[in-house]
């Protein structure tokens, strides 16, 4: 093989390893802004959902419904029906019923189109609450999916750390 054949095999090597190169950063950038911006609406729709008692119920439910929750929701926990209107009727009895409901987050994390969030929740701010992770799937900017696992926080632990 000439010496020039190599030199062209050489540049046209170089150039598609820059072009793959390039598309992965590209890609990875996306997926990046992807998940910072579900991670900030989930955020945004938890902070409305369990720390905006100022807000009338009804313009919470509203807000919920129009931004957060898609009507295509579905459900995954099996003590909650499945459905957004079926979730927002829930959530609207438990705002009646825990006027002073609480939330904090503790820790906060997104993969693509998931966002996992650690939660205490509190029902009345002198409980000692629950430690709670919820996991969405986001599309469009909305939740189409929810998992959630939860546990009661206990007076008293077997051990010496903290659940958050």
């Amino acid at each position: 093989m000439s010496t020039g054949k190599i030199a062209i095999r050489v540049v046209l090597f170089a150039i598609s390893i820059t072009l793959v190169g390039c598309e992965l950063n590209a890609k990875s950038s996306a997926e990046t802004a992807l998940e910072e911006s579900n991670l900030k609406k989930a955020l945004y729709c938890m902070e409305i959902l369990e720390n905006r008692p100022d807000l009338e119920p009804k313009h919470r439910i509203d807000i919920l419904r129009n931004e957060c929750y898609s009507e295509h929701f579905i459900e995954h926990s099996p003590n909650i029906p499945d459905g957004r209107d079926a979730l927002l009727s829930l959530f609207e009895s438990r705002y009646k019923k825990y006027p002073k409901l609480s939330m904090s987050i503790k820790r906060t994390a997104s993969d693509g189109d998931l966002v996992w969030l650690h939660l205490h929740v509190k029902h009345t701010p002198e409980s000692l609450g629950g430690a709670a992770i919820q996991i969405f799937r986001m599309e469009e900017g909305k939740i189409v999916e929810h998992w959630g696992v939860g546990q009661s926080v206990p007076k008293e632990s077997k051990n010496s750390n903290t659940m958050f």
